[in-house]
């Protein structure tokens, strides 16, 4: 088991990032609440990682601090959730408001994440409420850290990085370019315009 990296970031593309180890390229796969955490290109990094094996791939998963790690293995192992999909989650919900939809029971703002219907919403507030305090314990607001706002892509357009990075969560690409299309300031980088746009899209 694989179960942390430090090397040199060499790419990131959301939702894939190439980690330098030595010479060894490590492609992985991140939530964005990981790439708005990541330094720039050529800076070292620390990331904490899960291996998942499956017949046909091995899959090499980032995150920026152990509780994100933490929930995603909780959530992976809720029938219907895999990876991709756990990805999609911390990708819309840092790990304090995940814990905040689980204790007020919001199925409605977890719907709202790609590939998150009312019964997968309703399955994971039902496995995971009990369980997050003893996972996830402290204070859920705190839980996370604070996220450095760093520039998560470099691109031609800002506008077309950010659409490439939720089509590739796993929103629909008329639903992503419309919420894009409606963020006005032309100033706001890739990750700024990313984040804008899931806080819109989840409104």
């Amino acid at each position: 088991m694989i179960g942390r990296l430090c090397g040199v970031l060499r790419e990131k593309t959301p939702p894939f990032l190439l980690v330098d180890v030595s010479g060894v390229w490590y492609e992985l796969e991140a939530p964005m609440s990981t790439f708005y955490k990541l330094p720039d290109v050529g800076a070292n990094v620390m990331l904490y990682t899960h291996l998942s094996v499956r017949e046909d791939a091995h899959l090499l998963f980032a995150f920026a601090d152990v509780e994100s790690r933490v929930l995603f293995r909780q959530l992976i192992k809720i029938n219907g959730v895999g990876g991709r999909m756990a990805l999609a989650i911390l990708s819309g919900l840092d790990v304090p408001e995940f814990v905040h939809c689980v204790q007020r029971e919001d199925v409605v703002r977890l719907t709202k994440i790609p590939g998150v219907g009312k019964k997968t919403a309703e399955r994971l507030i039902i496995e995971l409420r009990d369980k997050l305090p003893s996972i996830l314990p402290g204070d859920p607001a705190v839980v996370a850290g604070s996220s450095s706002h760093m520039d998560v892509l470099t691109g031609d357009s800002p506008k077309q990085d950010a659409l490439n990075a939720l089509v590739a969560l796993g929103y629909k690409n008329s639903e992503a370019a419309r919420a894009v299309k409606q963020i006005e300031s032309e100033e706001l980088s890739s990750e700024e315009l990313i984040r804008a746009a899931l806080r819109q899209m989840a409104s």
